[in-house]
Formats: structure tokens, sequence, C-alpha cells
């Protein structure tokens, strides 16, 4: 017999991040992105909360040949007064977390998902960089590449286009998109997963 489960978690943090190289043993954050919705994808607090933070480049690190040809305007940024330093970018992420969710539950499945692409990959980036973060976050996440996958094997007719501000905004009412250059932006890329969750939602599964 199936039981029905109600969500133990109420919030999903929706995370991207842009980084040195492909290499994650040896990566280094170049900017992170986060945004709380509830799981009907929802914001919860309004647009100006939302983090886009760059992150400080040690002189130490260099990024991969593609990263400087590609983000030259991000490595610039990361390079400048502006940045922060990460165990700042941390305890900022941690904050935000803590505003709406409150502090960490002690049980972990009632702490807030994790979501976006790939999100595997920015996890481990977390694990490396972020311990307050992470200790904030459910131990699964939510991996919107895997309906992404499913809906390419099951249908040959519309798909969501990330690089088209419209069906973000269509999907995602809530957007609020930057104006410059955004192929490459964690803040854009978001914003653009919770979009597509919301286009796999009404056209994949029916209830």
């Amino acid at each position: 017999m199936m039981v029905k489960s109600q969500n133990e978690h109420k919030f999903y943090v929706w995370f991207d991040t842009e980084y040195s190289s492909l290499e994650l043993e040896t990566a280094w954050l170049l900017q992170v992105a986060a945004l709380i919705t509830d799981t009907s994808l929802r914001r919860v607090v309004p647009q100006e909360h939302d983090l886009r933070l760059t992150i400080r480049l040690p002189d130490s690190t260099t990024p991969s040949p593609w990263v400087e040809q590609n983000l030259q305007e991000l490595v610039r940024a990361c390079r400048s007064p502006g940045a922060v330093d990460i165990a700042e970018a941390d305890y900022q992420l941690a904050s935000y977390v803590d505003a709406v969710a409150g502090p960490p539950d002690a049980i972990e499945k009632k702490r807030p998902v994790l979501a976006g692409n790939s999100i595997h990959e920015d996890r481990a980036l977390i694990r490396r960089f972020l311990p307050r973060f992470l200790s904030r976050l459910n131990y699964r996440h939510l991996d919107v590449t895997a309906l992404k996958l499913e809906w390419t094997l099951l249908h040959t007719g519309e798909v969501f286009d990330k690089g088209d501000p419209e069906i973000i905004r269509r999907y995602f009412p809530g957007a609020m998109l930057p104006g410059s250059d955004s192929r490459h932006d964690a803040y854009y890329d978001l914003q653009a997963s919770i979009a597509e969750l919301a286009f796999y939602r009404r056209h994949l599964f029916h209830r």
C-alpha cells in the first residue's frame, strides 16, 4: 500500500555558482547567488533580499584560459575592491537562510532543500567553501536537470529555452533578470532553473 506523505521541508534554496575551472577539486568560487521560494515556487522575501555575490579571487589562483577569455568582466570584478571574502559570503548565505527559515532544524530533513540545475556540482563547492551555509541545508537536493533529461526523452516538441528572458518571466513571474550579458551569470541561471521547473510541472506532470 502506498502511503501519502507530507513534505517536511517548506522552502527551496535556489543556488548557482560561477567558478574558476571545471576541475572542482581545485576550482575557486567566483560568484554565488541564492533565492528562496516556497515549494510552490513563489518568492518568500522581496527581490531586494536575493543574494548575488562576487567572491574575491586570491592572487595565488589563476582561472582557466576559458574562464579568463569568456568571463572577463566577472574575473575583473573578482579582483576589484567590491568583491567579498569567501568567509563573508558563507556568513551572508547562512544569515539569508536563517532570516527566512529560522535557525537550522535539529532534524536535517526539515531544513530547506538546495535546488538548481546540475546542483550536485554546486553542492561539491559548498562542501569545500561554505560550511555555515551547508549546515542550514537538507541532505536532499532538487536537481532540475533530471527532469530536463526525462523531458528530452519523452517529448520532441517544445523545449525550455533558458536564454529567452520572456520565457523565464512567463514561468517565474518574480524574475528580476540582470540587464548585462547573462550567459554566465549565477543569478540569472538560478531564476532560469525556477522557471524551468515550473515549465516541467505544467507540461510533464498530469494530476
